[in-house]
Order: C-alpha cells, then sequence, then structure tokens
C-alpha cells in the first residue's frame, strides 16, 4: 500500500488525485477521521474566499484616506475581485483536473497569499487592483475545488451535511471580515486574511487526494491507498472501488471531452440543472439585498454595524443549521422552502419602498424593510446559498466535471458581477420595482427546482449520474 506521502507526490505521474462516489460504510468514528480531517483542511479555502469577498466592505473608508482613492478608484478594486474570479473560474476545471484537486487547492491558497501580501503592501492603486485581482482569481479556483474534493471523498449519508459546511465557512469568512474591520486597520485585516491560505496550504499535507481522481488518473495504487486512508484500515473498501473502477473504465471509453458534448443528450440535464440553479442563486438579487442591507438598517434607525454583525450572525446560524438538516430533509425541499422565503422577504422589502414612495403607513415602512432583510438572508442561507454548489458537486460525471464545472462557476461569478453592476441602475428606475423584479425571480426559482431538480439525498454519484443520463 502506499504510504501518505506517495499519496502527496502522486506516483510516478506527478499527479494528485481522483473522482468518484464513494459507498455507505458502518458508522464508524475512527473510519470518518480522515473525512472529517480532509473536509476541515479543505474549507479553510471557503473562509478565505468568505473573508477575501468581504474584505473591501470594512476596508473602504480607512483605504480611501489613506491613499486618497477616489470612489471611482475604490468601485474598481472592489469590483476587479469579481473579474479575477470568472477568469478563475473558466481555467478551474482544467486546473483540478491536470493537477488534482489538492494541487488546485494548494496552488490557490498560494495566489491568494501573493494578492493579500500585495494589498499589505500597497502605497498606491496598482498595487491595490494586482492584489485583488490575484484574490479575485485564487477565490475562482476555490469555489469550484473545494466542493468537488468534499463531495468525492464524502460517505453518501454525509455528503450533504459535509458539502454544507463549504458555504457555513465562506459565510464566517464573510462575518469575521465584517467584525475584525470594526476594529482592525485595513493592513491588519489583510494580514488576518493570510491564516485560513496558511492553514489550507499546510494542512493538504496531512490529508490524501480525491481517490476518484486518482482512479481517472490511472493511479491505482496510490487510488486503494487513497480510499483505504479514507475509510478507515478495518473496512472493507473492496466493493467501493470496483464500482469506482468500473465507473472510471467505462468513462475512459469515451471521446475527449470539448465544450460541445455538455450539451449531448447525456449530459445536458445535468447542465441545465447546474447553470440554471447558479444563475438563480443570483438572480434573486443577494447582491443587491448585501450592498443595500446598511441603508435599511439605517434608515430604521439601527446601528448600522450593529445591523451588519445581527445580519453575518444569522448566516452563520442558519448556515450550520442547514448543514445538519440536509441530509434528512433532502436538498429539493430546502431548495424549494429557500426560494418560498426569499419571495416573501422579497415582497417585504419591495412593499417598503412602494409605502415609501406612496407616503403610505409611514410607521410600517422601516420594520418591513428590517423584516423583509432577514427573513431574506435567513432563508437564502437554508437553502439557495449551500445548494447549487452542492449539486453541482453531485451531478457531473468525472470526465466533463472539470468543464462543467468551470462554467457552471463562470455562470455564478457572472450573474454575480451583474447584479451588482445593474443594482443601482435599477433602484434609480424603481426602488419598490427593483424588489418586485427579484421577487418574480424567486417565484421562477420556485417552479425551476420544482420542475427540474432531482433528489440526491443518500445516493452515489454513479446512481445520480445513471439516473440523470437514462432520463
Amino acid at each position: 500500500m502506499a504510504s501518505l506521502p506517495d499519496i502527496e507526490k502522486g506516483g510516478r505521474d506527478g499527479k494528485e488525485g481522483s473522482e468518484v462516489p464513494l459507498l455507505e460504510k458502518k458508522d464508524d468514528s475512527n473510519r470518518l477521521y480522515m473525512v472529517f480531517l480532509s473536509s476541515a483542511i479543505a474549507v479553510c479555502g471557503s473562509f478565505a474566499f468568505g473573508s477575501t469577498v468581504g474584505y473591501s466592505s470594512p476596508a473602504q473608508s480607512p483605504i480611501m484616506e489613506e491613499l486618497g482613492l477616489s470612489y471611482s478608484q475604490y468601485s474598481i478594486f472592489g469590483s476587479i475581485l469579481t473579474i479575477g474570479a470568472m477568469i478563475g473560474a473558466l481555467t478551474c476545471g482544467t486546473i483540478a483536473d491536470a493537477i488534482g484537486r489538492k494541487g488546485a487547492m494548494r496552488l490557490s491558497s498560494m495566489i491568494c497569499t501573493a494578492g493579500l501580501m500585495a494589498i499589505y503592501v500597497a502605497k498606491g492603486p496598482n498595487m491595490l487592483y494586482l492584489g485583488r485581482f490575484l484574490s479575485g482569481y485564487s477565490v475562482g479556483i476555490l469555489s469550484y475545488v473545494i466542493p468537488v474534493f468534499v463531495g468525492e471523498i464524502t460517505p453518501n449519508k454525509l455528503r450533504g451535511a459535509i458539502g454544507s459546511s463549504n458555504q457555513l465557512f465562506i459565510v464566517a469568512g464573510l462575518s469575521t471580515s465584517y467584525v475584525v474591520g470594526a476594529f482592525a486597520g485595513w493592513r491588519t485585516l489583510a494580514l488576518c486574511g493570510l491564516a485560513p491560505c496558511v492553514l489550507l496550504f499546510f494542512g493538504l499535507f496531512l490529508i490524501p487526494e480525491s481517490p476518484r481522481w486518482l482512479a481517472m488518473s490511472r493511479q491505482e495504487k496510490e487510488f486503494e491507498a487513497a480510499l483505504r486512508i479514507l475509510r478507515g484500515p478495518q473496512a472493507d473498501i473492496s466493493e467501493e472501488a470496483d464500482l469506482i473502477k468500473e465507473n472510471v473504465t467505462s468513462l475512459r471509453l469515451l471521446p475527449k471531452v470539448t465544450v460541445m458534448h455538455l450539451f449531448d443528450k447525456a449530459n445536458i440535464r445535468a447542465v441545465i440543472i447546474s447553470v440554471g440553479l447558479m444563475a438563480f442563486q443570483q438572480l434573486v438579487g443577494i447582491n443587491g439585498i448585501v450592498y443595500y442591507s446598511n441603508y435599511i438598517f439605517q434608515s430604521a434607525g439601527f446601528n448600522p454595524t450593529v445591523g451588519s454583525i445581527l445580519f453575518a450572525v444569522i448566516q452563520v446560524i442558519v448556515s450550520a443549521g442547514t448543514a445538519i438538516l440536509i441530509d434528512r430533509t433532502g436538498r429539493r425541499p430546502l431548495l424549494l422552502m429557500s426560494a418560498s422565503g426569499l419571495l416573501l422577504g422579497s415582497l417585504l422589502i419591495a412593499m417598503s419602498f412602494f409605502l415609501k414612495a406612496h407616503e403610505l403607513a409611514i410607521h410600517l415602512v422601516p420594520h418591513l424593510a428590517i423584516i423583509g432583510v432577514l427573513v431574506y438572508i435567513a432563508f437564502f442561507s437554508i437553502g439557495m446559498g449551500a445548494g447549487p454548489w452542492l449539486i453541482m458537486s453531485e451531478v457531473f460525471t468525472l470526465h466533463i466535471k472539470g468543464l462543467g464545472g468551470g462554467l457552471v462557476t463562470f455562470m455564478n461569478w457572472f450573474g454575480s458581477w451583474l447584479v451588482s453592476y445593474t443594482f443601482n441602475f435599477l433602484m434609480l428606475w424603481s426602488s419598490s420595482g427593483t424588489f418586485f423584479l427579484y421577487a418574480s425571480m424567486c417565484l421562477l426559482a420556485i417552479i425551476f427546482i420544482f420542475k427540474m431538480i432531482p433528489e440526491t439525498k443518500g445516493r452515489t454519484l454513479e446512481e445520480i449520474h445513471a439516473s440523470l443520463t437514462s432520463n
């Protein structure tokens, strides 16, 4: 059997990992230890993702004051992360397939570290732009590879719960940026962002690669060793290993994947499910809510700092609850509940603006707005936050996962940019109309989820793939 250092090196090819679903075994805390450790190390990248995205909000005033940036210059600094993330999304699948899931995470941690250091030493806008772009590029890769890695190493009964920890740690990273940024300087905040990157980089030396990626990369010895480490020394891995090998063997008989293969009959349903969910995750207006929350809290007489912390705490608590529930209730019920709650929250906010514009029931306006924001963010965290990433990691077969996952991740970041870019224009057009528009997107999301999204709870990845390709 290969040792962990052998797996780290990736055998004679110098590659690292693999993909394929893992069968359920008996509940055994010793057996699951490495699964939990591997996932915990991977989601350090999720924390880095969240803290990087959240950096620009608390850092705005101190950076503008110290470096003398204009609003337009800071807007470039804030938005260039999304540009970097979209480019990272276009390359993430190729990178993860070429150097492994661990290799992609390690590369991202180094790029993110370089980006944060560039921000820390910046004396002017150009270095800030470079640092923010590099950070965005790394986040674009991490947003794809972490849910894929966690989905590939986790047993069926825990895949939803452990997979949802990705969103939980993204939210925790965001919250930490807001809280630390309220008390620390912007350079110190950049240095704090290095901690999860360092933990991810060194932690990856302690865990095995994804067995599925190793099998797909023809590293048979390393594949079995990695699966043995993840399932425990006493576990019988023969059935699971045979299933993975059988799946990989059938995939190797297929022609080399091109973009057009995503639209084949065998793959199109997975593409529609993943791209559709990711598009709706953004088009329901989450970035508009995040950007406008401070104004809503201020207009209601709330301290915006307290409001932001409350906003963040709700996200963390509900995301943690989702991780506990998702393997019991299933993906579809939580997604439907989430989209329905988003519809309610959007309507409450829209009504508050409508009443304010027509000077009706003015005393109700701030209360409707605050309740709407808190309802919206709570229900987003229940399903539409984690769900699309989890579903994406489950529905694509190994041979198209790189291309398909890259497309889905790009859609997420493009949607994020689109909503962010259009939000102020829409608000100038009509404040209430903006949130009625988002409410209509929530309604369409409910219909899409009901009609298109299969239940994947408790099924192996191979079973999920077979059901999608046979319909």
